[in-house]
């Protein structure tokens, strides 16, 4: 007697969380020498994968120091979003979502950044998750998110210094891009603050408002 096929689970979508540290789930810091991560299910991409449940996959892929603009001088080019960005698009397809969260570390003293930097590295980005999805594939949803403002305090306030003067650039800048090629936007701003021992990173309450909030947009699509 022939054995019965086998009839595939359906896949669930896929969402990709794009970002720095604070996708990646750096703890606040108290010196430099520090480095403590939050439990997955305790950081944005794991709150929202509770969020959203079995019908999606959440990608995690964070990591410290991660630019929007250009190449860091310091920790390297392997730190400029679009030096990975391609692969990982094409590694985890099919994508149904993809949401990004950069300009932290862009705000670094080393930079001087401006608001036209922020804005053209934020069409480079968009430009290159247009050129690499697939002709037979639907189109993501993009949402893409200002980080929340640095507060140059603690172990890492030399390093952003003049980060609170010029992070008022962020997500104006990020919003016009937005608002110009048809992407959601979210200003964290409204949500979170980062935490007042290191200025930068999220502690895990925020990490959770911030999960939630995403799972909103991705579940009202």
């Amino acid at each position: 007697m022939p054995m019965p096929t086998p009839v595939p689970a359906p896949h669930p979508h896929a969402v990709l969380c794009f970002g720095d540290s604070n996708t990646f789930g750096t703890a606040p810091m108290a010196t430099r020498d520090e480095e403590r991560r939050w439990p997955p299910a305790q950081r944005w991409p794991g709150v929202l994968q509770g969020e959203t449940g079995a019908a999606w996959r959440v990608v995690e892929e964070g990591l410290p120091g991660r630019t929007l603009v250009g190449p860091d001088p310091v920790e390297g080019a392997d730190r400029h979003a679009l030096h990975y960005l391609p692969a990982c698009l094409q590694s985890h397809r099919p994508l149904a979502a993809i949401v990004v969260m950069l300009g932290t570390n862009d705000l670094k003293a080393r930079f001087q950044v401006q608001a036209r930097d922020l804005a053209g590295g934020l069409h480079a980005l968009l430009d290159t998750l247009a050129q690499h999805r697939r002709p037979d594939a639907p189109e993501p949803r993009v949402l893409v998110i200002s980080p929340p403002p640095v507060v140059e305090v603690g172990c890492l306030a030399a390093m952003f210094s003049g980060a609170e003067s010029r992070g008022a650039l962020l997500a104006p800048a990020l919003s016009a891009v937005c608002t110009a090629r048809g992407v959601d936007f979210l200003d964290a701003a409204g949500l979170i603050a980062v935490s007042p021992v290191d200025g930068v990173h999220l502690d895990a309450d925020a990490h959770g408002v911030l999960g939630r909030a995403v799972a909103r947009w991705l579940l009202k699509g």
